[in-house]
């Protein structure tokens, strides 16, 4: 399969915790679909500290992997809010 789109789609999103709504990042998302995976080069901010884990309550919301030799981020269910 081929890579993603470096540059990606124009729209942005906030990503933000479900439990203590901190926000996570913003990231640039294609389609209309569910929030499943998000690739590292797409986020345009980060304010996690530490990797999948977020800054306000600690809890763990993401796996890191590879997706189509891209590295990206596998968001684990109901726990992150995409505005």
């Amino acid at each position: 399969m081929a890579k993603p789109n470096k540059k990606g789609p124009r729209r942005t999103v906030q990503i933000s915790c479900l439990q203590c709504k901190a926000p996570i990042f913003k990231y640039r998302k294609g389609g209309k679909g569910a929030l499943v995976k998000c690739f590292t080069e797409r986020i345009v901010e980060d304010y996690t500290n530490t990797a999948c884990i977020c800054p306000g309550c600690g809890q763990q919301f993401a796996r890191e992997t590879m997706i189509r030799g891209a590295p990206a981020l596998k968001i684990v269910g109901g726990k992150v809010h995409m505005k």
